[in-house]
C-alpha cells in the first residue's frame, strides 16, 4: 500500500493553512513560481517513481528471499521499532553520502534547489534518488526484514519528512529538539550559510547526527537554496543541470584520477586544472540574491488553471495506476507518464517565457484531448469527462493565445532578474 499517495489531500491541506497563516501574517514564505516548481518536480517524481519502484522493489524482495534469516522475523510490534531504528539509520548515512559525494548529490540537489523555505519543498523531489538511496537499504533485507513491513516503515520515515520544511515552528521543548528531526534542526540542513553546509542529515532521529558529528543548531538566519544557483523553473532541466555541468567537467579533466575524484570527492571539487577548490563566501539575507521571472497577472491565472488540470490527472493517474486499464499495459502507463512530464515542461517554460513553449503548448493540448477521447472508447459525446476535456480544451487555446505577445518581447536573457532576499 502506498501511504504517500493517499496523505497527498493532507500534504494539501496542510500547504494550505500555512500559505493562509503567512497571508494573514504578511510573510514572504511562498512565491507562485517557486511553489509551482516545487509541486512539478513532486509530481514527476512521483510519477517517474512507480516505474523506479518496481526495481528497487524486486531487488529488495530477491535478497530477502535468499537471506539466512528469512520468514525467522516475528510480525511484531517490537520488530516495527526495530526496523524503525535501522532503516533511520540507514536514510542518515545515505543523505550524508548525498551531500559528501559528488555522483551522490546529483540525486539529491533538486531538492534543496529552492530558495524559499515551505511545506511545498518537502515535495520537490529528484526524479531519480531512489536509484542511488535503495541500495543503502539492502542490509534490512539480508538482516530478514519482511519487505511489507520494510516499505511501511520507510514511508512513515518520509511522511514525517513533510511537517519540518516549515518556517512557521520555532523551536519545541528541548527534549524533543534534542531526540528528533524539527523544524528548526532541517532549516540548519537547507542553509547555505558556510558554517550550515552538510549539517543535519537526520531523517526522523537527530540523534544520529550528533553522534557522528553533523549536528549543528540553528542560529544566524538562515539562507536557503545550493551555492551554485539553478535559474530554472523547467523541471525536466533542473533535474539533469548537475550532471551536465558535471559531464562537462569530466570531459576538461585530463587525468582518470582527476575524474575519479569529481566524481568521489565533495560537490564542488575541481582539480587544480580546473581552478582549484574555492572557499565557501558569507552569505546573509541582506547580501543573497534569489532567482525570479515575472509574467502578466492573466498568464498567472492561466497557469494555476493548468497545473490544477495537471494536478487532478496525475493524482487519478497514480490512484489508479494498478487497476485496469493501466495497469494492462505498460505502454499506456508510459504515455500518461510522458504526458504529464511534457505538461509539467510546459508550466516550466511559460514561467520562463520560453520561445519554444508557443508550439509546446499548443501541441500539448490538443494532445491531452485526443488521449482522452482515445481512452473514453470514442464515446465523447455521451460522456461527461470526455464533453469537460473538449471544452476546457478549447478554452486552453483561446486563452493561451491572448499572452502570445508575452513571448515574442521575451529577451535573450529569458527574463531573469534577481530579487533581494
Amino acid at each position: 500500500m502506498n501511504l504517500i499517495i493517499y496523505a497527498i489531500p493532507v500534504f494539501f491541506l496542510l500547504i494550505g493553512v500555512e500559505l493562509l497563516i503567512t497571508k494573514i501574517k504578511k510573510l514572504n514564505h511562498y512565491r507562485f513560481n517557486d511553489s509551482v516548481t516545487n509541486l512539478s518536480l513532486g509530481i514527476g517524481s512521483t510519477v517517474t517513481g512507480i516505474f523506479l519502484k518496481t526495481l528497487t522493489v524486486l531487488a529488495y524482495i530477491k535478497l530477502y528471499d535468499i537471506s539466512p534469516l528469512h520468514g525467522k522475523i516475528p510480525n511484531a510490534w517490537w520488530v516495527y521499532v526495530l526496523l524503525f531504528f535501522g532503516a533511520d539509520f540507514f536514510y542518515y548515512w545515505f543523505h550524508r553520502g548525498a551531500h559528501e559525494i559528488s555522483i551522490m548529490w546529483g540525486s539529491h540537489a533538486v531538492h534543496h534547489q529552492s530558495e524559499e523555505y515551505n511545506l511545498t519543498v518537502a515535495l520537490r523531489q529528484a526524479w531519480y534518488q531512489g536509484a542511488f538511496s535503495f541500495v543503502f537499504y539492502l542490509p534490512l533485507a539480508v538482516l530478514g526484514f519482511n519487505p511489507v513491513m520494510f516499505f511501511v516503515v520507510s514511508q512513515v520515515i518520509t511522511l514525517y519528512q513533510f511537517w519540518i520544511h516549515t518556517k512557521l515552528i520555532n523551536k519545541l521543548p528541548a527534549p524533543i529538539e534534542y531526540i528528533f528531526n524539527t523544524p528548526s534542526h532541517h532549516r540548519v540542513h537547507h542553509g547555505v550559510n558556510p558554517q550550515y553546509i552538510d549539517k543535519n542529515h537526520a531523517g526522523t532521529l537527530i540523534i544520529w547526527d550528533r553522534m557522528f558529528g553533523t549536528f549543528e543548531p540553528e542560529q544566524e538566519e538562515v539562507v536557503y537554496g545550493i551555492t551554485k544557483q539553478s535559474k530554472s523553473w523547467n523541471p525536466v532541466y533542473v533535474n539533469f543541470e548537475y550532471w551536465k555541468d558535471l559531464s562537462g567537467d569530466l570531459r576538461k579533466t585530463s587525468t582518470w584520477r582527476n575524474r575519479a575524484s569529481l566524481l568521489l570527492k565533495a560537490p564542488g571539487w575541481k582539480p587544480e586544472e580546473l581552478g582549484g577548490v574555492g572557499g565557501l563566501k558569507p552569505v546573509t539575507p541582506d547580501t543573497f540574491h534569489k532567482y525570479d521571472t515575472e509574467i502578466s497577472a492573466g498568464l498567472t491565472r492561466y497557469v494555476l488553471f493548468q497545473f490544477i488540470i495537471i494536478l487532478a490527472a496525475s493524482t487519478t493517474f497514480l490512484v489508479f495506476q494498478g487497476k485496469s486499464p493501466i495497469n494492462d499495459s505498460l505502454g499506456l502507463k508510459v504515455g500518461l507518464a510522458g504526458l504529464i512530464v511534457f505538461s509539467l515542461l510546459n508550466i516550466g517554460g511559460i514561467f520562463e517565457k520560453k520561445r519554444w513553449v508557443l508550439a509546446f503548448e499548443y501541441a500539448r493540448i490538443v494532445i491531452l484531448a485526443f488521449v482522452i477521447i482515445v481512452l473514453l472508447n470514442n464515446e465523447t459525446l455521451s460522456n461527461a469527462l470526455g464533453i469537460s476535456t473538449i471544452v476546457i480544451s478549447l478554452i486552453s487555446l483561446v486563452w493561451f493565445s491572448f499572452y502570445l505577445d508575452e513571448f515574442k518581447l521575451q529577451t535573450q536573457s529569458s527574463g531573469f532578474k534577481t530579487q533581494t532576499v
